[in-house]
């Protein structure tokens, strides 16, 4: 389903202020790796090792410096408007929604820019608040919701358009321990179930463990190790990849 040969990203370089030299940033490098269709693939490390950089390029927000990504075997430099209609990505500091708006005023209008009528625009948001569990809030302004709830919105809005690959950076993060576990279980359906390609940027080991298929272990830019579901010793060989003794 996404494919990634050689993948490389380089930022800048940047203007330093009062004259100082420019220099640029190597956010990926060299990165290759296949995510099956249906499966969840976990992108695993520390800040800054680029995960958000990778999932960005996936969704088209970002043009790579090297090497390609096709997503479902569309290019996603080449043809990023068609890669658009298959993938989603939701990321946990998105903080692009109407805040005078409520919640459902929020998806029915993005669900209107995804192309559907009015009618399919109020179903789509209806499901999609059902799986975000605002309860009451639903009708309430963005404005009011903290940061768990514009989080669990955020996750809402990616589903509108069921995508079939679901781009996640950081998902659970700001959600109390009951909703991130709820949220989980209905990933692993999604995937199971529905045949859902789903790749997860996070840094918390126990989360990749628990919910991934595979996980890519990334630092400074590279893929340093590739780890599969039920792999003995999974928290030992992450921290080994990372160059750190447990």
């Amino acid at each position: 389903m996404i494919r990634a040969r050689a993948l490389g990203k380089t930022f800048g370089p940047w203007i330093a202020a009062f004259g100082g030299r420019g220099r640029c940033v190597r956010a990926l490098a060299e990165v290759t790796l296949d995510v099956e269709r249906g499966e969840i693939f976990g992108l695993l490390g520390p800040n800054g090792a680029g995960k958000t950089t990778l999932l960005r390029i996936i969704a088209t927000l970002l043009l790579p410096s090297e090497g390609h990504v096709s997503v479902a075997g569309l290019d996603v430099a080449r043809d990023p408007l068609r890669v658009r209609r298959v993938v989603a990505l939701a990321s946990g500091g998105d903080h692009g929604f109407y805040w005078r708006l409520s919640g459902r005023e929020n998806l029915r209008f993005f669900a209107g820019l995804l192309g559907y009528d009015s009618s399919e625009a109020r179903r789509r948001a209806s499901e999609a608040l059902v799986r975000a569990d605002l309860g009451a809030a639903t009708d309430e302004s963005v404005q009011r919701y903290s940061t768990g709830m514009r989080q669990r919105l955020g996750l809402a809005r990616a589903l509108l358009g069921s995508p079939a690959v679901l781009l996640l950076d950081e998902p659970t993060r700001s959600l109390d321990p009951t909703a991130a576990t709820n949220w989980r279980t209905w990933l692993r359906t999604l995937a199971t179930d529905g045949g859902t390609t789903i790749v997860l940027a996070t840094h918390a080991l126990d989360e990749a463990e628990a919910l991934c298929d595979r996980v890519a272990v990334l630092a400074s830019g590279r893929v340093r190790a590739l780890l599969a579901r039920g792999d003995g010793a999974f928290g030992s060989r992450y921290l080994s990849a990372l160059g750190t003794q447990a």
